[in-house]
């Protein structure tokens, strides 16, 4: 009998030192009103199809099938897509670590992955299919598999890896309202019911809340469900009546009032805005 044997000598980076916050799979329709903004976070775009161009830190760089676009937290950017050649990317968002590039003043950096296609797609379709399932265990899985494409990136780059010192402990009581909102955004919900459930004072619970996340638990509620009405006013033909009904909100006119707080434009216009392809199609987007 044949045996090798490896050993691993090194100690790997620990594991609650960074996190996958989200996943999204987007596809263009057209030519986009692109506005540029900033993330707490570190955001990786990889473009599966189409052309298109990345606006970074003031300078316009262009993309094609294979790029992986890397940017770092508080980097101006936005996406445009060309309208013969829609764009299609998959972004992740991965808190607490930042990329170190070859020049050391830079927060961005595009490279092309072809030589890895196969490998990348697969691995970042695993995370898609493993974030919309969202069994059991889906946070470990998927902390794996980013944990895999970072090495990746790492070995056939010449970036490496910044990890910020792990945060303090997420309150107990208030991830359990997030997750509780998370999954129960549809249902009529309350400060008073989110008070009996985590068996707190109410004023109490939207204090930390609010320490913790930087937002009331109401306004997570209402963007919360904001963030899937864009999905449903982009894929259905639902009136705006059943998408407020469908998602919770108290009456049509609350759900336009809260909608156009948080978009700057109301559901009718964002909804004609995405059918003349101005916006990209919106996605369901998986929050881990």
């Amino acid at each position: 009998m044949s045996t090798q044997r490896f050993d691993i000598r090194h100690a790997p980076a620990p594991r609650e030192s960074f996190r996958l916050l989200y996943i999204s799979k987007s596809r263009f329709g057209g030519d986009w009103n692109s506005t540029t903004h900033t993330h707490s976070c570190t955001e990786l775009f990889y473009c599966l199809s189409g052309e298109g161009q990345f606006y970074l830190s003031g300078q316009l760089y262009p993309v094609k099938p294979d790029d992986m676009v890397i940017v770092n937290p508080q980097v101006e950017h936005t996406e445009l897509s060309l309208n013969a050649s829609p764009l299609e990317y998959i972004v992740l968002g991965v808190a607490s670590m930042e990329f170190l590039f070859s020049k050391a003043d830079t927060n961005y950096a595009i490279f092309n992955c072809r030589e890895n296609r196969e490998r990348m797609v697969t691995l970042l379709h695993m995370l898609l299919a493993e974030a919309d399932r969202s069994l059991d265990g889906c946070e470990t899985v998927c902390q794996d598999l980013l944990e895999v494409l970072l090495i990746w990136l790492v070995r056939c780059t010449t970036i490496s890896l910044q990890l910020e010192e792990a945060a303090p402990t997420e309150n107990r009581e208030c991830a359990e309202i997030k997750r509780y909102l998370d999954t129960n955004y549809r249902e009529d919900i309350s400060l008073d019911l989110l008070a009996e459930l985590a068996h707190l004072n109410k004023y109490y619970l939207a204090h930390t809340f609010q320490r913790e996340y930087g937002i009331s638990p109401i306004t997570y509620l209402n963007r919360r469900r904001i963030e899937e009405s864009k999905h449903m006013l982009g894929n259905t033909s639902y009136s705006l009546a059943q998408i407020s009904e469908l998602m919770g909100f108290s009456s049509p006119s609350y759900f336009s009032q809260c909608f156009r707080k948080a978009e700057g434009m109301t559901p009718n216009e964002y909804r004609r805005q995405t059918r003349q392809g101005k916006r990209p199609a919106p996605t369901k987007r998986h929050e881990i």
